[in-house]
């Protein structure tokens, strides 16, 4: 059986017995101090996972200063996308799963203990890789940890080094100047912001250097999409708000945006969850717009 977006502890606990090859990768980190993740990582985790780190796996290399203090890089290394998380190229990216010994054959689960916050962009990228089967373990490690799912510490033994294999994606990415062009176009785009409420108004702006957000976007905090239990919202209720929210605008044309292309990611998922088709994601986000500023910004 293929999973493809959600997946429960009782479902990944059958993966883990049927015999189907499976990867779990532990995404857990911590913007404000980013090596909390793989100590968290090294204290508990699912046992057999893999930790991604969000920096240095799931955002591209930035070169090394050469001799003049020019920051090169090679052509494997230039970024998919601009902004504070800019995603690597998807070669680069196949390196990576490659040196893991991810496989295309496997089914990829991924978690964080950070209301999926982190996870999600792995799920992202796997899609953007062309590859179908991830799914995201609802409710994290926690919910993991409260049916009583193996668990290890410390560091897991190498993989084999695989071949993994890029595909056609299976998720868009806009880029800024596709989303800059659209702001002209009537209903050729609907922005959801999935920052804080304070931040998409412009009152605080702890991380970017100016704040306001994107004329026209909406407001949906990443945060919204979770139940008390830690869980993604039932289909119903997540469709429902989302309908509420996009107020009869296509839902086709839903483009997903944060601070740096990370926290949207749980907004796209639930829209999913939800029943709507794949929408897209601007991964550079509000730190690539405010980058230029001849960008317009509003403030509400």
């Amino acid at each position: 059986m293929t999973y493809t977006t959600l997946i429960s502890p009782a479902q990944l606990q059958a993966l883990q017995s049927s015999g189907q090859p499976y990867m779990v990768f532990d995404c857990s980190f911590d913007l404000g101090n980013p090596s909390a993740g793989r100590q968290q990582y090294t204290q508990n985790h699912i046992a057999g996972a893999v930790y991604a780190d969000l920096d240095q796996h799931l955002s591209a290399r930035h070169g090394a200063p050469s001799k003049d203090g020019v920051v090169l890089t090679a052509q494997t290394d230039q970024p998919a996308s601009g902004g504070r998380h800019p995603l690597p190229s998807r070669e680069r990216f196949a390196q990576w799963l490659s040196a893991v010994g991810f496989r295309n054959d496997m089914q990829a689960v991924v978690y964080d203990r950070q209301g999926c916050n982190f996870c999600g962009r792995l799920w992202w990228m796997l899609k953007w890789a062309g590859h179908d089967a991830v799914a995201v373990l609802d409710g994290g490690l926690q919910a993991w940890v409260a049916v009583n799912g193996a668990t290890s510490e410390g560091e897991e033994a190498s993989h084999f080094q695989s071949n993994f294999e890029l595909h056609d994606s299976l998720r868009q990415l806009v880029t800024v100047s596709q989303v800059e062009a659209r702001l002209q176009q009537a209903d050729a785009q609907t922005i959801i912001d999935a920052r804080a409420p304070a931040r998409y108004r412009g009152e605080v702006e702890p991380l970017d250097p100016v704040a306001g957000h994107i004329p026209g976007a909406l407001n949906r905090p990443f945060t919204e999409n979770i139940a008390l239990d830690g869980r993604f919202k039932p289909p119903a209720l997540l469709r429902a708000e989302f309908e509420a929210l996009l107020q009869n605008r296509n839902p086709s044309t839903v483009v997903h945006q944060c601070g740096s292309g990370v926290s949207a990611l749980p907004n796209l998922i639930a829209m999913e969850v939800a029943g709507f088709a794949p929408t897209q994601l601007f991964a550079g986000s509000w730190s690539e717009w405010c980058s230029n500023p001849e960008r317009p910004t509003a403030k509400s």
